[in-house]
């Protein structure tokens, strides 16, 4: 079960209680009436300012990024405009950013069941997951330097699957290019989920760390972190597992505990902050993660300089960013299941619409792309195949009307299918002509009905 733990009082964050946030929401979308709690929902589903240049429309790409919530720029703003001391001076400037950054960091980590020592804030995602993966290689190879092996050791172990972010794959890559590690990817299945006993049996004695993510970034599918993890340490006590659940935070509940995860990456941008800020998850108990008396190790410093994020990672922190993370993290807490509710309902109207109008314009049945169990699924992510069409020149023919994502690229002389929709083995026809469709939290149902409407009219166009 997700840690419930109470909702810290951001203090100089701007008013964070969970009432206040959402009279603060609502003033700032125009309404009149003071929302309590539980009324507070009716900020979910209400349209956001717009750029004139964006004209009317449709976002359904929240997987590519989320909109910064209202409440969470207003939350930040004092934070560029009085607020700008250094975190780290004990005068009265640097004391109210110190302040902030620490209640962001409860924030964060009351949001997946953590201790606030247990986080640490990055710049990006991207930087986390790197950090995750060169931190524990990194604690390999000095303890085997401190062991006296020489370069005939065994080179350490990653196992992962096959349908990871480039953030992950792409560092592996380069460690094992350089001859610092060995990968082992495990397949996926045809609804893009892995098995823990595929993964645990992929584990070696010189496995160090299991990173598989927890929910995928195309179709949606929700991985089985706690049997993984599970599975893992009993095929090897004390290797260490991560998790990037980017796409999770802010749709799912998710706890550390009930994950088994050492590690975990979280990404601001991807659930109502904005673009520039993350976090990384590092388990206090995690030995060699942490450093203490009896002479247990720490996950290495990521950035070497000053002693910010407790000496792991170096430079100033963004206070503005790390602000606009905590507030979109208890936004999330309050809202988790209205949230969910809103997306599962708006993403659902969307494939009803399109595959009942897909089919009486004679384009046939569409395949859905991913898990066929709910439980197994983002409440907010539709991937979706239309026979005898091509996915990015439909969206190129959109792109003043609809955003959203293509599972495939169209060039010249070829077509490129996402790695993840090849590891799921789906047909050629439906993944060159897949679309992924996101619902987020300023969906509305009046932009699904518009939306589905123009896809369909477009995809009857390409036909002809």
């Amino acid at each position: 079960m997700v840690h419930r733990a109470r909702v810290v009082t951001m203090g100089v964050l701007g008013g964070a209680l969970c009432v206040s946030a959402y009279r603060l929401g609502a003033r700032v979308l125009g309404r009149s009436r003071a929302l309590g709690l539980r009324a507070s929902a009716s900020a979910i589903g209400s349209p956001l300012p717009r750029a004139v240049e964006h004209g009317s429309c449709i976002y359904l790409d929240y997987q590519a990024t989320s909109p910064v919530w209202p409440e969470v720029a207003e939350a930040a703003i004092p934070y560029l405009t009085h607020h700008w001391g250094n975190p780290s001076s004990g005068h009265a400037f640097g004391r109210s950013c110190a302040t902030a950054v620490s209640h962001a960091r409860s924030a964060v980590a009351q949001l997946i069941g953590a201790r606030p020592d247990e986080i640490i804030f990055t710049g990006c995602g991207s930087e986390a997951d790197n950090h995750a993966i060169l931190g524990v290689i990194e604690d390999h190879e000095a303890r085997q330097r401190q062991g006296g092996q020489g370069g005939g050791a065994p080179l350490p172990h990653v196992v992962t699957s096959n349908v990871e972010h480039p953030a992950i794959t792409e560092c592996l890559e380069a460690l094992r290019a350089a001859g610092r590690l060995e990968v082992s990817y495990v397949p996926v299945d045809e609804e893009g989920r892995v098995a823990a006993a595929a993964v645990a049996a992929a584990v070696t004695e010189h496995t160090v760390l299991v990173t598989v993510m927890h929910s995928n970034n195309e179709v949606g599918a929700v991985q089985d972190l706690g049997a993984i993890s599970a599975a893992c340490k009993a095929a090897k006590p004390g290797v260490l597992v991560h998790t990037d659940a980017a796409q999770s935070i802010g749709k799912l509940p998710v706890s550390v505990d009930a994950l088994g995860v050492d590690m975990l990456t979280l990404v601001g941008h991807k659930f109502g902050a904005p673009k520039g800020v993350a976090a990384l998850y590092v388990r206090r108990e995690s030995a060699p993660l942490t450093g203490d008396a009896s002479g247990a190790r720490k996950l290495p410093n990521f950035l070497h300089g000053g002693g910010q994020e407790g000496g792991r990672r170096a430079g100033t922190e963004c206070v503005v960013l790390v602000v606009a993370l905590g507030r979109a993290a208890e936004i999330a807490i309050c809202e988790a299941d209205e949230l969910a509710a809103h997306m599962r309902a708006t993403r659902d109207r969307l494939e009803s619409l399109l595959a009942a109008g897909l089919r009486e314009a004679g384009l046939g049945e569409v395949r859905r792309n991913g898990p066929l169990r709910e439980e197994h699924r983002l409440p907010n992510t539709l991937s979706l195949g239309i026979r005898g069409v091509r996915a990015s020149e439909l969206l190129a023919a959109l792109s003043e009307d609809v955003a959203a994502s293509a599972g495939a690229a169209c060039h010249a002389d070829a077509t490129s299918v996402s790695a993840v929709l090849r590891a799921m083995h789906v047909p050629h026809e439906y993944a060159v002509g897949t679309l992924r469709l996101s619902t987020g939290r300023h969906t509305s149902f009046d932009e699904i009905e518009r939306a589905a409407a123009l896809i369909i009219a477009q995809a009857k166009l390409q036909q002809h």
